[in-house]
């Protein structure tokens, strides 16, 4: 068996799946030396976990992005892009001298790396979807001309690397994904996708239950990066209002699910400039305005997903929790780097029907209101969210796989 493995990641979602997968080996192989080698951001979710770095982080400006603006690429490269490529390249081939296998989460730049390490490989694609460009019933209408044209959303080089020999297994997110590339050729391809691991219900829910039984509840969710998110923040407040209008004199709580990472202080100060008021004087107090009451949170982000009826997101991962519990999310594009409306369009074709994109902030209420009244479109959003990010459980799967293909040699 292999005694060492070695995570490639390239972002903050794939390094908390990352961590997801790697939990799940540790405890089933407590002898297998990790190490991790994060591509993008500091790589906080590997050392919470006590998972070494071979090499030094840095945060560059575009957080990730860079493929959803051509800017970001431009100040990534002068923030130091190629230097910290290079030095992440040496390290790898410095650890790799050992022997051991990699772990590639990501798109394709972790596969590269993977591949060009020279050891056995396995490869867990976090972003790609036969969704994209198509269902269960055929291809999607609308799409450009050119979308496709590789037969699949994975391109024919991103397909050579799941295919070499050294890559003992190709995991992506879902099943339409799976028999996509299994009917291309490519061999060892597996799904599962670990998004929707680790949102249990927790106490804090019942606290954050409303008092009256009628009470609309709406999750916020303006995404974890900082400006964006105190951005998408102000464009939230205007659907916010949207809504309140839309359904009063329903009752409305708004939870706000707020990533640690984030300043509290600029949300709070939005909201009071917005007409909303602090009910008591706390660190984080509730904010009420007509009909609606606003909760925000850095500790409770599951208990919010799972107790909302709807959400307002302007996030990445989020979003897709959130669909994945079949629920209706409602977006609308902000100015990125990440929620562009490119990005917000994609959404909408990975996600489906869940998924619900609102030109603008002031016709929020009445596209929440035309979903939320109408059971048999829930219905139908419920399944099929719950049917395009699967069931919970999938990085112990994953761990399964990966000590069958890759580390059992």
């Amino acid at each position: 068996m292999i005694s060492r493995l070695l995570c490639i990641s390239n972002g903050h979602g794939e390094d908390t799946i990352a961590r997801r997968i790697l939990s799940e080996l540790r405890s089933r192989h407590p002898d297998l030396e990790l190490a991790a080698l994060p591509l993008v951001g500091a790589g906080d979710a590997f050392q919470q976990q006590q998972i070494p770095l071979i090499a030094a982080t840095k945060t560059l400006p575009s957080g990730g992005f860079i493929y959803m603006d051509s800017r970001q690429l431009a100040r990534d490269l002068k923030g130091g892009l190629v230097q910290l490529t290079l030095a992440q390249l040496q390290a790898l081939k410095h650890w790799a001298r050992d022997g051991g296998a990699v772990l590639a989460v990501g798109d394709v730049i972790p596969a590269a790396f993977a591949w060009w390490s020279g050891l056995p490989y396995a490869v867990v694609g976090t972003a790609k979807s036969a969704y994209y460009l198509r269902d269960e019933q055929g291809p999607l209408p609308g799409l450009p001309w050119y979308a496709g044209w590789a037969g699949s959303m994975y391109l024919p080089w991103e397909r050579w690397l799941m295919s070499r020999d050294r890559c003992r297994a190709a995991i992506v997110r879902d099943e339409l994904t799976r028999s996509e590339l299994q009917q291309l050729g490519l061999p060892h391809v597996f799904a599962g996708n670990p998004m929707m691991d680790g949102l249990q219900p927790t106490a804090q829910l019942s606290a954050l239950q409303p008092a009256h039984p009628a009470t609309l509840t709406v999750a916020l969710l303006p995404g974890s990066r900082a400006p964006e998110a105190y951005a998408n923040w102000q464009i939230m407040l205007t659907a916010m209002d949207s809504v309140l209008q839309q359904f009063a004199p329903r009752p409305v709580q708004f939870w706000g699910a707020i990533a640690p990472a984030l300043d509290l202080a600029p949300l709070q100060r939005s909201l009071t400039a917005s007409g909303w008021e602090p009910e008591a004087t706390s660190s984080e107090p509730p904010f009420f305005k007509s009909n609606g009451r606003v909760i925000l949170t850095q500790t409770a982000y599951a208990d919010c997903l799972q107790g909302a009826e709807a959400a307002i997101a302007m996030a990445g991962t989020a979003t897709e929790q959130f669909v994945g519990l079949g629920k209706p999310a409602f977006t609308t594009p902000g100015a990125g780097p990440q929620f562009t409306p490119t990005f917000a369009q994609l959404q909408t074709r990975l996600l489906g029907p869940s998924v619900i994109l609102v030109d603008a902030a002031e016709a929020m209420g009445a596209a929440m209101a035309a979903v939320l009244n109408d059971r048999d479109r829930l219905a139908h959003l419920r399944q099929t969210g719950q049917r395009r990010l699967g069931p919970p459980g999938a990085a112990a799967a994953i761990a399964q796989i990966l000590a069958q293909q890759l580390l059992i040699l």
